[in-house]
């Protein structure tokens, strides 16, 4: 039987529904990924699937249900489902009216795919970089996946609008025969036209060679350096703290005491600009909002809703949160919805290597984990070091120390910073995998980075 095709799928479900209004999402994905494990290619898989969701709105209320379906007919019983549980929903909050007569100019396009092709170049690589692992008594564990995902959205009101998602990223740790010394490195990307495997095992060799010294540390403060990755570890969480009804309710680092948001007031040094553009380059991602539900930072409601370059922190002042139109009308400030992606840019130069330069006696730190919320009203956050903490001195690397756990709030390291990079595409090896991927973000030279603990992983 031939499967039917995503805009198919939407069609059919809005037909059959009686509701007042509908919204059908469809999304198909096709993955692929390979892992390796002891310098052999250990598994690969394959896979493709099609989900629905259904918004149905009847009154003042709606309803929402989502399945991974195949066929119209079940998406008719997934519309009847959502239908009935519209009937007996409560009135909604953010009501508002649904938007209309749009239509994307590849509506009709047959929705996008990926393939195990994507890794050629780079699993051929791979091959060679393992035996000359295994001649340095080097052993490479690793992951590389690449999805595309083609969303459909419709409502009965007109809407009939898609978009292509490519995403992949791969990340690669080093050990050593010991399994005492230990490197990761890692990053997003569209279509692997710009990861080399060779590059990433050099990389993975010269931070290994790093820790051959190592050197214990004490809990404290120290003049470090943050790679891109781990900027990007924080930043994400600096945006998605960003909501304005939070913010408004007095809940987050935005809140301005006594009430109200703290837009329009200085919250870093001022060269910082931190910002959303779904065109931004290597970063694309939806122009257009897609809901499958409200919470706090959306709104079902606001499907279709176009999407625009967004600055949350300009010149170090508080310009926008995340605000469906809901929380537009009670802050009384522009609709701007959560985009996708995420930029920081403080106008630095250089590269991370220029940095570690100049650096007297620090610390040169790899990639969080385990990153925590301790305090939403400060944003302080907790978190652990991972895989290589190198020791600085006089600008150059003479070893790594162990790990720490840290507890710092990424706005105030976006006050207290010395020094930046240019800003470059980066992953963040905490949230990057299932969560946010499309990030650029400098390093940055943090002189008093607070290493509360010492940490015993390795």
């Amino acid at each position: 039987m031939v499967a039917a095709l995503p805009q198919d799928l939407v069609e059919r479900g809005l037909a059959a529904s009686t509701s007042d209004a509908c919204i059908v999402i469809a999304q198909d994905s096709t993955g692929v990924n390979l892992r390796w494990a002891n310098n052999t290619l250990t598994t690969n898989g394959v896979m493709h699937s099609v989900s629905v969701t259904v918004i149905a709105f009847q009154g003042d209320g709606n309803a929402s249900l989502s399945a991974a379906v195949s066929t119209p007919e079940q998406v008719e019983r997934l519309v009847g489902l959502t239908d009935a549980a519209a009937r007996d929903a409560d009135p909604a909050s953010d009501r508002a009216e649904l938007l209309a007569d749009v239509t994307s100019a590849d509506w009709d396009q047959a929705p996008g795919s990926t393939s195990i092709e994507v890794f050629r170049a780079f699993s051929t690589a791979l091959g060679e970089e393992f035996g000359a692992a295994e001649s340095a008594g080097r052993i490479l564990y690793g992951f590389v996946s690449h999805d595309v995902t083609t969303t459909y959205l419709g409502s009965s009101t007109g809407l009939r609008l898609r978009h292509e998602q490519p995403t992949g990223h791969y990340g690669c740790t080093g050990k050593n025969a010991a399994l005492t010394n230990s490197a990761w490195v890692g990053g997003a990307t569209r279509d692997f036209s710009d990861v080399a495997a060779d590059r990433m095992a050099s990389e993975l060799a010269t931070r290994l060679s790093w820790g051959e010294r190592r050197i214990d540390l004490p809990a404290g403060r120290y003049d470090t350096v943050l790679p891109p990755t781990a900027v990007a570890d924080l930043m994400i969480d600096a945006y998605w703290s960003a909501g304005a009804r939070l913010a408004h309710e007095g809940e987050t680092v935005y809140a301005k005491p006594g009430g109200g948001t703290r837009i329009g007031e200085t919250l870093t040094n001022p060269a910082v600009r931190l910002f959303s553009d779904p065109a931004y380059p290597a970063l694309q991602c939806a122009p257009f909002v897609v809901a499958s539900g409200s919470s706090n930072e959306s709104s079902v409601y606001d499907n279709g809703v176009p999407l625009e370059p967004t600055s949350w922190i300009e010149n170090g002042v508080l310009t926008s949160l995340i605000q469906t139109r809901e929380t537009a009308a009670l802050t009384g400030l522009p609709t701007t919805p959560g985009i996708d992606n995420l930029v920081l840019d403080v106008g630095g130069t250089g590269t991370i290597g220029d940095l570690v330069g100049d650096l007297e006696d620090g610390l040169l730190l790899t990639c969080l984990w385990y990153i925590r919320e301790v305090d939403p009203q400060t944003l302080l956050l907790t978190g652990l070091t991972r895989d290589g903490v190198y020791r600085v001195e006089g600008g150059e690397i003479t070893g790594a120390v162990n790990n720490f756990r840290f507890n710092e709030s990424p706005i105030d390291l976006l006050r207290r910073y010395t020094a930046a990079s240019a800003t470059v595409p980066s992953f963040s090896r905490e949230w990057g995998d299932d969560y946010f991927s499309r990030t650029a973000t400098p390093a940055l030279r943090i002189p008093d980075f607070n290493m509360s603990s010492v940490s015993q992983a390795l």
